[in-house]
C-alpha cells in the first residue's frame, strides 16, 4: 500500500490563497450576483476590442502603402475608407462599452459598500459588551470600519481590470510571438521591477498602519472631543482647547513624518525600477525599427509591432499593478476578516427553551460571582438571591458595590463567571436572547439621548409593535414626560438634541422623563430602573417611583437609587457592599437591625434636617 501524497499546489493556487480573493468575492457575490455576472461579461468584450482595433490599424497602414501609385485610386481609397469607418465604429463601440461598464461598476460599488456596512453594523450589535472594554478590540474595529466600505469593491475592480488586461495581453502576446518570442520576455523584464517595488511598499505600509492604529485612534479621539457637544462646556471652562489641539498636531506630525519616510524610500526604488524598464523598452523599439529598415517586415507590421509592444507593456504593467493592488487590498481585508471572526459568548442556544409566561417562581441568582473581562477584582461574590413574581426590589449600596453589574447579568449582557441565574428554574443561557430581552424593560443610568423625534425616543422602548401615538402619549403622561413634550414646538414630532436642524435641547431631568416613558412603553415581565431619576429633584423622583408601583402592578420591578427616601416603599431592600449581599429585607426591618442600611439611611436623612 502506497502513501497518497496531497497534490502539489500550483502557482495559481498559491497566489489565490495568498491573496484570499475568495473572502472578498464571497461578499461581492452575496450582495450583487447579477451585477457581478454583467461585469464579467463586459470584461471579455473590453479585453477583445483593443486587439480588433490594432489589427484594423495594420490593415489600414498596409492598404495605404499598397495604394501609393495604384492604377485604380478610387478602389484603393474605398478600401482605406472602409478600414477608417470600421476603426471609428470599433472606437465608438469601445466608448459605449466603457460607459456601460462604468455605470455597472458604480452601481455595484454602492450596493457592495452598503452591504459591507450592514455586515459591520450587524457584527457590532451581535458581539458582547466585553469586547468594548478592550483596547485591542477598538483597534480591530477601527481598522474594519476603515476598510469594510471600500476594500471588497476595490478587489472586484482589481480583478475586473486584471481580467481585461489578461484577455488583451493574451491577444497581444500572440502578435508579438509572430515577430519574435524574445519580446514577451522583454515585456516581463520591463515591468517586473515596478511590480516588486509595489509589493514591497504595500506590505511595509500595511505593517506600519497596523502598528500605528492606536495612535490614529488617539488623534480621532482628540478630534471628537474638540468638535463634539459632550465635551464642549468643559473644554471652554477649563481652557483645554489649545492643549488638545497641540496634542493632536504632535500626533499627526509624528504620523506624517513616518509616512513621508516610507514615501521617499518608495520614490527612490520606483525611479531605479523605471530606469531598468526604459532600457528594456527602448532597446526593443530599436530592434523593431532595425527589422523594418532591413525589409524583414512591412510598414504596417512595423506600426502594429510598435503599437502591440507599447500596448502589451501597458496591459502587462496594469495586470501586475492589479496583482500588487490585490495583494495590498488583501492585507487590509484581513483586518475586516479579523473583526468578523469575533464571536459573542452570550448567544442563543441551538434549541432554546420557551420563555416562562407568566413567571410563577421568579428570578433566582444562585451562587453568582463575576469578574469583568480583563479585570482581576471580582465585581460580584457568591450572590444568592430570589425575587418573587410581582415583587418590588430595591438595590442599594455605595458606588462600585455591584448593583449595576447584577442588572447587566440579569439582562445577559454578560454571563456569570460562576453560578447561574434562572427564571422559573430555567438558566438564562437556555433561553433565546431575544425572548429574554423582550421580557425585560430597562432604563440604565447611562441611558441614550436619541437625536430623533420625541415619538421615536419613546417608541424605541418597544419597536416590535408599530408606533401608536395614543399609547405613546399615555405612557408619556404616566412618566411625567407629557408636560415637557407639550411645551415643545411640534410636541411628539419635535426633533430632540442639537445634532440636526430645528432640534430642541432638553435639560438632563427632561431627558430622563423621556427615557422613563421609553421604559414604561414595553409590557414586560420585569422592569428595571437603574438610577434613571438621578437628575430629578426629590419630589419628581418620588412621583416617578409612586407611579412605578402603580404601573408595575403584577410585574417584577428592580430599582436602584441613591435616595433612600424613595426606595423605602419597596417590598424588599437588598444592600450590597463590595460585590456581596450584606443585608436584605423591608425598610422597617433593616432599620431595626441597625446595620449598614440603617446607618446610610440615617446619614442621608440628616442632610435634610
Amino acid at each position: 500500500m502506497t502513501d497518497s501524497k496531497p497534490p502539489r499546489d500550483t502557482f495559481t493556487t498559491k497566489l489565490w490563497r495568498t491573496l484570499r480573493l475568495d473572502l472578498a468575492l464571497r461578499f461581492i457575490w452575496r450582495s450583487t450576483p447579477g451585477w457581478t455576472v454583467a461585469s464579467a461579461a463586459l470584461v471579455v468584450v473590453q479585453g477583445v476590442l483593443p486587439l480588433a482595433s490594432l489589427y484594423l490599424l495594420k490593415l489600414l497602414v498596409d492598404s495605404v502603402t499598397a495604394s501609393v501609385g495604384a492604377a485604380d485610386q478610387g478602389a484603393a481609397f474605398n478600401r482605406v475608407l472602409l478600414y477608417v469607418v470600421l476603426m471609428a465604429a470599433f472606437s465608438l463601440l469601445s466608448t459605449v462599452v466603457g460607459l456601460v461598464a462604468g455605470i455597472v461598476s458604480q452601481t455595484q460599488a454602492m450596493v457592495v459598500t452598503d452591504y459591507m456596512q450592514d455586515i459591520v453594523h450587524a457584527k457590532s450589535v451581535a458581539i458582547d459588551l466585553e469586547f468594548y472594554e478592550s483596547a485591542e478590540f477598538y483597534d480591530t474595529l477601527r481598522r474594519a470600519q476603515g476598510e469594510a466600505s471600500m476594500r471588497p469593491m476595490r478587489i472586484l475592480q482589481g480583478l475586473l481590470q486584471l481580467g481585461r488586461d489578461a484577455v488583451s495581453l493574451l491577444a497581444i502576446s500572440g502578435l508579438l510571438l509572430a515577430f519574435n518570442g524574445v519580446f514577451v520576455v522583454v515585456l516581463l523584464a520591463a515591468v517586473a521591477p515596478g511590480f516588486i517595488v509595489r509589493i514591497w511598499y504595500s506590505g511595509t505600509l500595511y505593517r506600519w498602519q497596523r502598528k500605528r492604529t492606536a495612535t490614529e485612534r488617539k488623534t480621532w479621539y482628540y478630534t471628537w472631543m474638540l468638535t463634539g457637544e459632550q465635551h464642549a462646556k468643559e473644554i471652554r471652562l477649563f481652557g483645554l482647547g489649545d492643549l488638545f489641539m497641540d496634542r493632536f498636531r504632535d500626533l499627526r506630525m509624528r504620523l506624517r513624518f513616518e509616512r513621508l519616510q516610507l514615501a521617499r524610500r518608495q520614490a527612490l526604488f520606483s525611479f531605479v525600477a523605471q530606469l531598468a524598464s526604459n532600457v528594456a523598452i527602448y532597446g526593443a523599439y530599436g530592434f523593431i525599427a532595425h527589422r523594418a529598415l532591413s525589409g524583414a517586415i512591412s510598414l504596417g507590421d512595423l506600426v502594429m509591432a510598435f503599437q502591440a509592444f507599447q500596448r502589451g507593456q501597458g496591459y502587462l504593467q496594469s495586470a501586475l499593478q492589479s496583482l500588487a493592488g490585490l495583494y495590498e487590498d488583501n492585507l487590509f481585508i484581513a483586518d475586516l476578516d479579523e473583526f468578523l471572526s469575533l464571536e459573542p459568548r452570550a448567544v442563543t442556544p441551538q434549541n432554546p427553551r420557551p420563555f416562562p409566561r407568566p413567571l410563577t417562581r421568579g428570578v433566582a441568582f444562585e451562587g453568582v460571582s463575576f469578574t469583568y473581562p480583563g479585570g482581576k477584582r471580582q465585581a460580584l461574590h457568591d450572590i444568592t438571591l430570589t425575587i418573587r413574581p410581582g415583587e418590588k426590589i430595591a438595590l442599594v449600596g455605595e458606588n462600585g458595590s455591584g448593583k449595576t453589574t447584577l442588572i447587566k447579568l440579569l439582562c445577559r449582557l454578560y454571563d456569570p463567571t460562576e453560578g447561574r441565574i434562572t427564571l422559573d428554574g430555567i438558566d438564562l443561557r437556555d433561553l433565546a436572547l431575544a425572548d429574554l430581552r423582550r421580557a425585560i424593560s430597562v432604563i440604565m443610568q447611562d441611558y441614550v439621548q436619541y437625536n430623533l423625534t420625541v415619538e421615536d425616543n419613546i417608541w424605541f422602548g418597544n419597536v416590535s409593535a408599530p408606533p401608536d401615538r395614543a399609547h405613546i402619549a399615555r405612557v408619556a403622561h404616566e412618566s411625567g414626560a407629557h408636560e415637557v413634550i407639550a411645551r415643545l414646538p411640534r410636541e411628539y414630532e419635535t426633533v430632540l438634541g442639537k445634532m440636526f436642524q430645528d432640534g430642541e435641547q432638553l435639560s438632563i431631568g427632561e431627558w430622563q422623563k423621556i427615557a422613563l416613558a421609553r421604559a414604561f412603553l414595553r409590557d414586560t415581565e420585569i422592569i428595571i430602573l437603574d438610577e434613571p431619576t438621578s437628575a430629578l429633584d426629590a419630589r419628581a423622583e418620588y412621583e416617578v417611583f409612586r407611579k412605578l408601583h402603580a404601573l408595575a402592578e403584577g410585574q417584577t420591578a428592580i430599582m436602584i437609587s441613591h435616595r433612600f427616601s424613595t426606595v423605602r416603599t419597596a417590598d424588599r431592600i437588598v444592600v450590597l457592599d463590595g460585590g456581596r449581599i450584606v443585608e436584605h429585607g423591608p425598610h422597617e426591618a433593616l432599620m431595626r437591625q441597625g446595620g449598614q442600611y440603617a446607618h446610610l439611611f440615617t446619614l442621608q436623612a440628616s442632610q435634610y434636617t
